[in-house]
């Protein structure tokens, strides 16, 4: 950090930025006929300015110097020269200006020029552009109650929209009609403001919107009120009307911003206060900040405000592109006042551990219409695995969408982005990759737009009458051209391994066409020419080239093309191969490092011997002994020199050095020598704060305060100078050093006034004296109260808290001092306020509620049985904050000695530095109770023997720091506790994780065991159980395991004999223990018992057995099945499955070899309760498994089905049936047994006439029999599982019950009619051989109510009653055909019809007549029996029936039951029902075949029933 004041003719000045349009026109004609006349700048240079801007420039603070005599000449001729050249410069641009009107003044180029205006907006509207400001606002100063006109030109294709802001809020002309009028003419947007007041002061600003982009224009509005007016403004803002400049003001830079540490993703705040005189609220001083000597403008990362008495610069959100040398430069009267300070930003957390840190500094170059080069810096990597490429994400702006632009890592600091669109804009950011994973990503580039660079040289802007803009293209002064020429220079502009990038100049001439590239490529040589961009149309002179071969030549050519075809090929390019040129630097040289503060040390190192386009520097550091590096800076560094800050004081540190490039990172250097961080070597600083203790008249005794900086080694000595305050002349005191900071000076006149100074010195030297002391007079003192105290000093300082220490003062009074009051005020504050009332007797004071981050000054005064003295002089300021990493006194018992002690690990010392350890604020020195060792930054304190007598408060200071210090009480409480450890450690036991206990093995044995925390190998140990010691032997086993700390003795035979009490005892070096175990009584009943069940099982286990009994499982098809696991089988080994000693043989015989049987209980019940088993049996021996279905296993069971039931279930669905409206649920299994819940607007229902419950195996209904209005509301079924209800419900209400209903009484009718219609019962068979002459008889009996009407057929045709063929109808009941005399023209197919108004049936008999003596012809089977039934026209139902349901439900079928008969008349028959005339049967079709029913046709409801689950 440096503060310097420059003079600001010295300094490099920034132009005033000029609005007047014409200056800006003659500045870009100047330019543009300059670049015209100049060749066109090749790629090279591009590359050239892309790698000079990654690097980092030299920073210099500039030297300090005053305006001297020769200075204020030099500036005269400075100024002078100056003047002439801005003469020169004015009459040539006034010469140019008339040479320009004179070529314009011709009538062809006016014509010209209007033909020009009118194609301008065509030409322009071809480029895609972003707004952009031609002429910006301006900043008005106004009278108060007149207008202001703010105006400004934008342009962009398409057009944009602009809206108008006031400091930052939108202005609305309608929020005050007649006061804003905004307006749009021509391109030129214009704010009016009427009649404007002071309120109206402010920042307005024009922001200009269109899809490619946004601008903005801002300028201040200041409205001035006339004298006596009033008040200048009643919101505080005054007009910059000033006289005084911000360069007149006198500027002293005050508290300065130290060197400063940040995370990525976090905030910091650079603060420097000052004392600006005049300190004027509307003139603030000029203050610029820089970043490695790079100006920064505000942004939304970089936010500055100057006010308030400080310059202050915000940085959001921190990046690693922040990191740098951070210069604020204040304008002052006399000149520039500076300070600067180094800003470090460290990595945020990884993505995920070992991941690499962000990619920096990411910028976009040689930018065209469909191509950007971006260029990174490498982040560092110390600890991490190297970096094996990185990722280049783009989004375009105003978007959040991020896209990948390489699929591969790219291994080099460079990426050619390809396929951007035309005037579109752009972000860019990059990921780091190496083997553990990817970074967080880089801070977004600027934005870029995709443009061709070449369209606007092609351009030229001419200006008449200063009114007209004439844009001529270059393709306008080419003629009519349709081919376009060749590109050329064609050339290689990057090369790498990974790619290289093709670059060429546009043809000329290139025709008003779009132009378009074709490239070729071929092997160096050969002429095989091949096509390269075949998927890609490309617009750009850009191209890079990726599928290249390793260790190959290759030539490019490339030719335009538009709309009218191809241009020659340009030449071929020189030969190139793909191949990285320079590769990563060398390792820099030699590593030096050097003390420069207490926390911080001086790096420089020899540069590389091969640069290779060096970007900078990495250096890292560590602990020494330590494996672990850690960067110092996160940023390259430019120069070969650092300074690295934020160590630990007094610790030791090794440095590398790495370089870095495009390619990477170098190897690392050569180590630098361990360095211990010590301020370097120098002689002390000036003593201050002389005070006068005492004076007799003869004699007078002063003291003085250490000096502020010791200069990097212990202040050992003071000399002392006197001499009269009426002369000049300085006299010697002590020729011996004084080593004390308190001296006697004798031989002194009486009454003389004297001044004093003191000089300190050490190692280096005597340092600078301190300041003159006020004139003391000596003369003996006589008052009765005491002196001064002097001395004051600090310790123990913490947020709100610190303890303040004096000593006593020399001069007494008349008696002793009996106490002491302490003083305390805030600083710059003369209020002092008392904290002790009373005086405390001795030499320290605890003060406490402190704010944090205050700085308070104390003052003491002595007091005796005469009064209270003079109090001392001020103290110093302190600040109530803690130092960083300050730590606290532990107390502790070392654990191999036992020894009580107090210890500190100090944040920082230095090789001076000594721990001053006291008790209650008095120095120990010398004691034999205790024992002071120091090693490294830690210091530890043990008592001898500790008691009560070491009771009290315990504090250490370390010299030569920054006041670290600490203090603790020791307790009677805290002592004993220690003491109680400490005997435990002084006489050990062997601590044990679990006491002696038993556990029953496999076979019966039975194990005692017990573990301690921790053995030796050299542990012993004894059983003894009932006072005997048992040893390792028959019967017994005894071992131990050093590493588990297990000791144990195993019993083969337990019986009744072993019970009793069993010890073991440990002896482990000087640490002993024992353990018991008393098993008697129940106690050891129950362990003999679990002993000889496991020696059965065992035993049981020799043969074929059950690993696992008898258990059930549901399946999904809740079906129950009971499983067991057997072992130890064999092919031979049977199984065999019981119910009751019945024996089961399921379907699939059991297979033991498998290891598990299981036998299925399907459609499980009530029914399969009882007694299951299975045996297992074969040579070996024989085991069963029983298992009991009954009580709370049958319930269990139940609830496992209904688990899975209830988790199945359908919703509830409507079924209407003749008797009612049925809700089913259907579900994988229903039983009668699970428990199951029917609910009507949540009452359970109860099984009843009216409401019936049942269910099948596949689905549990409820059924409203003849329902009613009441039945309506919300149904719901519950099944419970025990631990679980499921729930489905059905709303049965509204449309829903209505349809229902309709459904309901249509089924109803249905079925009555299916009951009562015409059928013949039986009596005819579907065959009849009968020979000729004998007489047939087919006779039936039918049903029907009422009595239905009998039609005979034959053939389809009616049968009328005659001799030959008689039909007869008796009592309703009994009809019959007689044919007497059968001959064979009576064979056929003879039907009956049996009908009434709700419906009949047809049956059909096949009559076959043979002569006498021929052949009995085979007969031939007929249709079923079943007699067809056929369907009434309109069924009447018995009550008047509800119209036909929209919904229609599926007909049950159920028996009819016959009913009384009547004979049928045919007056009684119904009019609606048709009666067959002959001889035309009613069926207009062929008689339906025997046994086909025509009943009503099944109708369904709306929802049908759903899939099953």
């Amino acid at each position: 950090m440096a503060s310097k004041v420059i003079p600001w003719y010295k300094k490099k000045h920034v132009s005033q930025v000029k609005t007047d349009y014409a200056y800006h026109h003659t500045q870009s004609v100047v330019k543009h006929q300059t670049e015209r006349k100049s060749s066109s700048k090749s790629l090279s240079q591009v590359q050239a300015q892309a790698t000079e801007a990654m690097a980092e420039p030299t920073y210099t603070i500039p030297a300090f110097r005053q305006r001297t005599a020769e200075g204020t000449e030099e500036y005269q001729r400075v100024s002078t020269n100056v003047g002439k050249g801005l003469t020169v410069i004015q009459e040539e641009l006034h010469r140019m200006r008339i040479a320009t009107k004179a070529k314009v003044d011709s009538l062809a180029i006016q014509r010209e020029a209007k033909d020009m205006m009118a194609k301008r907006p065509v030409i322009l509207d071809d480029i895609p552009k972003m707004p952009d400001f031609l002429i910006a606002l301006r900043p008005h100063t106004v009278w108060e109650k007149t207008p202001v006109k703010l105006f400004c030109t934008v342009q962009g294709n398409p057009r944009p929209i602009v809206k108008w802001y006031k400091g930052g809020v939108p202005v609305d002309p309608l929020s005050a009609p007649g006061k804003y009028k905004i307006e749009n003419k021509y391109g030129v947007h214009s704010l009016i403001i009427s009649r404007c007041v002071v309120s109206d002061t402010a920042e307005y600003s024009a922001v200009a919107t269109n899809p490619h982009g946004t601008a903005s224009s801002k300028a201040m509005v200041a409205v001035k009120r006339p004298a006596g007016a009033g008040e200048l403004c009643h919101l505080g803002l005054v007009p910059h009307l000033t006289e005084i400049h911000a360069s007149k003001l006198e500027v002293t830079l005050l508290n300065h911003f130290p060197v400063s540490f940040g995370v990525e993703d976090g905030s910091i705040s650079l603060v420097c206060s000052m004392v600006v005189v005049p300190d004027l609220p509307n003139v603030p001083p000029l203050a610029q900040w820089y970043r490695d000597d790079k100006l920064l403008k505000p942004s939304n990362l970089v936010q500055m405000s100057v006010g308030g008495g400080a310059a202050r610069l915000t940085l959001p959100q921190l990046a690693k592109d922040d990191e740098g040398l951070y210069t604020l430069r204040i304008f002052t009267k006399d000149g520039t006042a500076e300070h600067s300070a180094y800003l470090f930003v460290s990595d945020a957390a990884p993505s995920k551990p070992g991941a690499p840190g962000a990619p920096m500094s990411v910028k976009a170059y040689d930018i065209n219409s469909d191509y950007v080069l971006v260029a990174w810096k490498p982040p560092n990597t110390v600890n991490e695995a190297a970096i094996t490429g990185y990722f280049v994400d783009r989004c375009e702006a105003g978007k959040d969408t991020w896209v990948q632009c390489n699929d591969s890592p790219v291994k080099v600091c460079k990426y050619p982005v390809h396929g951007l669109s035309v005037g579109h804009s752009y972000h860019f950011r990059v990921r780091a990759v190496n083997s553990a994973g990817i970074s967080r990503p880089s801070r977004m580039s600027d934005k870029v737009t995709a443009l061709d660079a070449a369209e606007s040289e092609r351009l030229q802007v001419i200006k008449i009458e200063g009114k007209y803009d004439i844009v001529i293209k270059d393709d306008d002064l080419e003629g009519y051209v349709t081919l376009p020429g060749e590109p050329t220079d064609v050339h290689a502009s990057e090369v790498f391994k990974s790619y290289l990038v093709l670059s060429w100049k546009p043809p000329s001439p290139r025709g008003r066409a779009p132009l378009w590239y074709v490239i070729e490529k071929c092997l160096a040589g050969t002429g095989a020419w091949q096509r390269l961009n075949t998927a890609v149309k490309l617009c750009s002179p850009r191209y890079p080239v990726y599928d290249l071969q390793d260790e190959q030549m290759y030539q490019f050519r490339v030719y335009s093309v538009n709309m009218y075809g191809c241009s020659e090929a340009s030449a071929p390019s020189e030969p190139v191969q793909k191949v990285d040129k320079d590769g990563v630097p060398s390792a820099p040289g030699k590593v030096a490092a050097t003390r420069n503060t207490k926390s911080s040390v001086f790096v420089q190192w020899e540069a590389p011997k091969a640069l290779k386009n060096l970007m900078g520097y990495y250096i890292d550091g560590r602990v020494a002994g330590s494996k672990d590096w850690f960067p110092c800076n996160h940023k390259p560094f430019k120069h070969n020199r650092f300074v690295v800050h934020g160590l630990i004081p007094g610790e030791t540190y090794t440095f590398r050095v790495q370089a870095v490039n495009v390619f990477g990172l170098s190897d690392e250097s050569q180590e630098s020598s361990p360095i211990a961080v010590e301020p370097a070597l120098a002689t002390p600083s000036a003593p201050y704060g002389i005070t006068l203790l005492d004076s007799d008249g003869s004699s007078m005794t002063v003291a003085w305060k250490s000096p502020k900086h010791c200069g990097g080694s212990k202040v050992n000595a003071y000399y002392i100078d006197k001499r009269n305050a009426d002369t000049l002349m300085w006299k010697e005191v002590n020729l011996q050093a004084v080593t004390e900071r308190i001296c006697t000076i004798d031989s002194l006149t009486e009454g003389t006034f004297y001044e004093f100074k003191v000089q300190a010195a050490n190692m280096a030297g005597v340092g600078v004296p301190s300041a003159p002391s006020a004139p003391m007079k000596c003369e003996a003192w006589t008052m009765e109260e005491p002196g001064p105290a002097y001395d004051l000093s600090f310790s123990e300082v913490r947020s709100h808290s610190l303890v303040l220490l004096w000593k006593a003062p020399i001069y007494t009074g008349a008696g002793a001092v009996t106490g002491y009051l302490v003083d305390m005020a805030k600083k710059g504050s003369s209020e002092f306020v008392t904290l002790n009332q009373e005086a405390v007797s001795h030499r320290y004071l605890q003060v406490s509620g402190l704010e944090e981050g205050e700085s308070y000054v104390f003052r003491v005064r002595a007091a005796n049985a005469k009064g209270v003295g003079k109090p001392s002089q001020v103290s110093e300021p302190v600040c109530a904050r803690a130092l960083p990493g300050t730590q606290e006194i532990v107390a502790g018992v070392d654990e191999e000695t036992g020894d009580v002690f107090l210890s500190l690990e100090a944040c920082e010392v230095c090789d001076t530095s000594k721990f001053v350890w006291s008790k209650n604020y008095k120095p120990i020195g010398d004691c034999p109770r205790v024992a002071v060792t120091t090693k490294g930054r830690t210091s530890r304190l043990t008592f001898t023997n500790p008691d009560k007598d070491d009771l009290g408060k315990y504090s250490v200071v370390v010299t030569d720091t920054d006041g670290v210090s600490s203090s603790h009480t020791l307790t009677e409480d805290a002592l004993n506790t220690m003491l109680e450890l400490s005997y435990a450690i002084r006489h050990p036991i062997v601590p044990l994780k679990h006491g002696l206990n038993y556990e029953i093995l496999e076979k019966g044995h039975v194990r005692f065991w017990l573990q301690a925390v921790k053995l030796s190998p050299s542990v012993s140990y004894r059983f003894i159980v009932n006072d005997k010691e048992v040893t390792s032997g028959e019967g017994h086993k005894i071992s131990h395991d050093v590493a588990s700390g297990i000791i144990q003795m195993t019993v083969d035979l337990f019986t009744r004999a072993n019970e009793g009490t069993y010890t073991v005892q440990i002896t482990d070096g000087k640490a002993k223990t024992q353990s018991s175990l008393v098993l008697v009584g129940d106690v050891f009943k129950a362990a003999l018992k679990e002993a000889e069940f496991q020696r059965k099982e065992h035993i049981r286990k020799q043969g074929p057995h059950f690993s696992e009994y008898l258990y059930f499982t549901v399946t999904e098809e809740c079906t129950v099945m009971l499983a067991c696991k057997v072992a130890n089988v064999k092919k031979e080994t049977t199984f065999h499955w019981y119910r009751e000693d019945d024996e089961i043989v399921p379907e699939t015989p059991p297979n033991v070899m498998s290891g598990a049987c299981a036998l299925p209980i399907p459609l499980f019940s009530r029914k399969d309760q009882g007694i299951f088993k299975a045996t297992l049996s074969d040579d070996r021996g024989k085991d069963t498994s029983v298992f009991d279905i009954s009580g709370q296993v049958f319930d269990d069971i139940i609830n496992a089905i209904a688990k899975i039931a209830g988790s199945s279930a359908s919703d509830l669905v409507l079924q209407c049936t003749p008797e009612g409206i049925r809700l089913q649920c259907y579900m994988n299994y229903y039983t009668e047994e699970m428990k199951t819940v029917w609910k009507h607007k949540e009452s359970k229902i109860a099984s009843s006439e009216k409401m019936r419950i049942g269910g099948t195996a596949e689905m549990a209904w409820m059924q409203i029999c003849d329902p009613s209005d009441k039945e309506k509301g919300h149904y719901s079924i519950e099944i419970s599982d025990g631990e679980k209800t499921h729930t489905r419900t059905f709303d049965l209400s509204g449309q829903a019950y209505t349809d229902a209903y309709e459904e309901y009484l249509r089924l109803k009718a249905a079925a009555f009619a299916e009951k009562n219609r015409g059928r013949v019962v039986g009596g005819l068979p579907d065959v009849v051989t009968i020979m000729e002459a004998k007489s047939l008889s087919l006779t039936c009996t039918v049903w029907g109510e009422p009595t239905p009407e009998v039609t005979w057929f034959k053939n389809e045709q009616e049968v009328a009653s005659t001799e030959h063929t008689r039909v007869t109808f008796d009592g309703g009941k009994f009809a019959s055909l007689v044919i007497n005399k059968v001959t064979p023209d009576d064979s056929g197919k003879y039907s009956i019809n049996v009908r009434n108004k709700y419906g009949g049936e047809f049956v059909e008999i096949t009559v076959s007549v043979y002569r006498q003596g021929e052949q009995i012809p085979e007969a031939k089977v007929g249709h079923p029996k079943t007699p067809a039934a056929t369907p009434a026209s309109t069924p009447v139902p018995p009550k008047s029936p509800a119209p036909p349901s929209k919904t229609p439900t599926p007909v049950p079928s159920k028996s009819q039951t016959p009913m009384s008969m009547k004979s049928p008349t045919p007056a009684s028959t119904p009019a609606s029902t048709p009666i067959p005339k002959s001889p035309t049967p009613t069926p207009k079709s062929p008689t339906p075949s025997r046994g086909v029913k025509s009943p009503t046709p099944p109708r369904f409801m709306k929802s049908p029933t759903p899939p099953r689950k």
